[in-house]
């Protein structure tokens, strides 16, 4: 008995595995960050660097999403464990933030600009 496997599909399907787990981590490490801002642990210069770090993550993620065609695929894995890692992250993670705080992060992220992703702020070679 022989089993077809779509090798395209497959490496599809593992890296948005791995990406939607990058972005699962990355929620986990923003939780703790607000977690710290709201505590007055980081100074302005920290939150700041902390910011950046963020966005240029997320800027990252986007890129190998679009580049290797897998946002359908870790949306995929994402809408299954959403609930589930949303959850654990609020016990394990950050159980002093408050759900207006979760809500702002989430609004905030939604907010963000679309990721520059074809390069066009790049420095054009005459």
């Amino acid at each position: 008995m022989t089993i077809n496997i779509d090798e395209k599909k497959l490496k599809a399907g593992l890296l948005g595995l791995v990406l939607a787990l990058i972005e699962i981590i990355r929620d986990a490490l923003r939780l703790q960050a607000v977690r710290r801002v709201e505590g007055g642990s980081l100074t302005e210069e920290e939150v700041e660097r902390l910011g950046n770090a963020f966005m240029e993550l997320d800027k990252a993620i986007e890129q190998i999403k679009q580049e290797q065609g897998i946002s359908e695929a870790v949306a995929n894995v994402r809408e299954g464990l959403d609930d589930l890692v949303d959850d654990a992250l609020r016990t394990l993670v950050a159980p002093g933030v408050t759900e207006a705080t979760l809500k702002a992060v989430n609004d905030e992220q939604d907010r963000q600009p679309e990721p520059d992703l074809c390069g066009s702020n790049a420095a054009v070679g005459g």
